[in-house]
């Protein structure tokens, strides 16, 4: 049997704030083709996680290798080239401009280059192809002239995921994209993380039990910046200390 594609490493990450220990020597991977979703109470540091695995903030220690590229030192825009790609818990579109204006802007990105000031953005073909294709992706290409601040909850997060898609990531760290949402939005943007984790590795932050236990393949649980447990779904479903810490279930009286 082969060994697992590992594209995101995570070795002991800590980060220190003053006193307060926010991770506390967290350890993970991330395989290519699979969801592993990080859950927990608030406060537990996902999102510190999240921050760290993209470069938002340093770890006090510990070491990140994206691709087998050691990136600790690494800034955010260099870890985005390389292949990450991040969503955040609050949208991060452009209102006022087009689906199609808000994938090309992203798809850009993943070429830096230095545009001429009279040169017209859409005569880009590289990015209006790429635009076009991510917007396909997440189901906005009957919507590619819709301004985005006028798309529902649902369609603005199916965008941010289009716009992370545009600059080419192999590895997505998604936070909360189910926060908000209905059950018929909930079940599309499952239906699109299955169809991703086709070809990514995914990082998912989600408060959404329900929605986790259906998608993940793997499933870590931190409390107070550390992991009590990490495993299958189902193993993690029988820890007792998942149970008793986050699940809110008592221990055996008797």
């Amino acid at each position: 049997m082969s060994e697992p594609d590992v594209l995101l490493r995570a070795r002991e990450l800590t980060r220190r704030w003053g006193g307060l220990i926010a991770l506390n020597k967290v350890s993970l991977e991330l395989e290519r083709c699979s969801v592993h979703a990080v859950i927990g109470p608030n406060g537990a540091g996902k999102s510190t996680l999240i921050n760290v695995l993209s470069g938002e903030i340093d770890p006090s220690s510990g070491k990140i290798e994206l691709l087998g590229q050691d990136v600790t030192s690494w800034t955010q825009p260099r870890r985005a080239r390389a292949g990450l790609g991040r969503s955040y818990q609050r949208n991060t579109i452009y209102p006022t401009f087009s689906v199609l204006e808000n994938c090309r802007l992203a798809a850009q990105m993943r070429v830096p280059k230095p545009w001429a000031f009279w040169q017209d953005a859409q005569a880009c073909p590289v990015s209006s192809q790429v635009a076009h294709e991510v917007a396909a992706r997440t189901g906005l290409a009957k919507l590619l002239e819709r301004t985005a601040g006028l798309l529902s909850h649902g369609q603005k997060r199916q965008l941010e995921i289009a716009m992370c898609l545009a600059t080419g990531p192999e590895v997505l760290l998604l936070d909360e994209p189910l926060a908000g949402m209905g059950a018929e939005e909930t079940e599309r943007m499952l239906m699109l993380l299955a169809e991703l984790k086709r070809d990514h590795a995914i990082l998912l932050v989600e408060h959404d039990m329900d929605a986790v236990f259906r998608i993940a393949d793997r499933i870590t649980v931190m409390v107070n910046g550390a992991v009590i447990a990490s495993g299958s779904p189902a193993l993690v479903r029988g820890n007792a200390a998942v149970r008793v810490a986050y699940l809110g279930e008592q221990g055996d009286e008797h």
